[in-house]
């Protein structure tokens, strides 16, 4: 079994290098597998949704990632390693995510990527959820075009879409100094990984952001503290952008 050390982008109090023997189910409950690059294994953003989970008093997830660097979802069509993870169990979700695919190719790659993965999820009896990645700092204006390019790709399949582009815009609208890129203008900072995290708990579990815990401990042992006012804020965005999108 491979011995993965992911380093990323490193939140106060968060720890953003992991190292793991992977892949591998953490925790129990509803079981959620995350496919994708280094925008879901940065900040661990699985162990964020399952922490948020945790602690929210209701239903608690298990969650497992296959993620490598700079793979696109055909990338790990022709690894293989998804394909025998999703076979492993019945799985509840199973979160796909690859760069923002604003591009014609890409965003044509990432729908026929989604419905040669689509087959196997459901066999698995899950659903495919897309999680919509935000484009780099220096490409603000391809948001529109990356949300949209994950709204096909969900409805290509049936799927559910996670609008955590659209609620990175909800925050900037309510407060544009909001720094939810890392030091690279690429991976999410602890923020943005926290708001996104808020968006993929609460369309998966049918659950409000708002009142969520601000403070977090994950079970790789990293913490999250966001101050109240911001994390009232992130809360309120999370919620437009899953209220926007139905």
């Amino acid at each position: 079994m491979r011995s993965l050390l992911r380093c990323g982008a490193v939140g106060i109090g968060l720890v953003g290098c992991l190292s793991t023997t992977a892949p591998q189910l953490v925790g129990d409950g509803r079981p959620v597998l995350f496919i994708g690059n280094s925008y879901t294994y940065v900040n661990d953003l699985p162990g964020i949704v399952q922490a948020l989970a945790d602690s929210a008093g209701g239903e608690h997830l298990a969650v497992e990632t296959v993620a490598e660097p700079d793979y696109a979802l055909v990338d790990h069509l022709a690894d293989g390693t998804a394909q025998r993870e999703i076979a492993k169990r019945g799985w509840t979700f199973v979160v796909l995510q690859q760069g923002p695919s604003s591009v014609d190719v890409n965003r044509d790659t990432l729908r026929l990527a989604t419905k040669s993965f689509a087959p196997l999820i459901a066999a698995a009896g899950a659903k495919p959820a897309l999680f919509s990645a935000w484009p780099t700092i220096g490409r603000r204006v391809d948001f529109p075009r990356a949300i949209e390019s994950y709204k096909l790709a969900a409805a290509d399949v049936g799927g559910v879409f996670l609008p955590v582009a659209s609620a990175w815009l909800a925050a900037w609208e309510r407060d544009s100094t909001l720094a939810l890129y890392d030091f690279d203008g690429l991976h999410a900072s602890q923020l943005g990984s926290y708001l996104s995290a808020l968006v993929i708990y609460g369309r998966l579990m049918n659950h409000p952001a708002t009142g969520l815990p601000r403070s977090l401990r994950l079970r790789s042992g990293g913490t999250i503290v966001v101050d109240a006012a911001t994390a009232r804020l992130l809360q309120q965005a999370a919620d437009a952008a899953l209220a926007a999108n139905p």
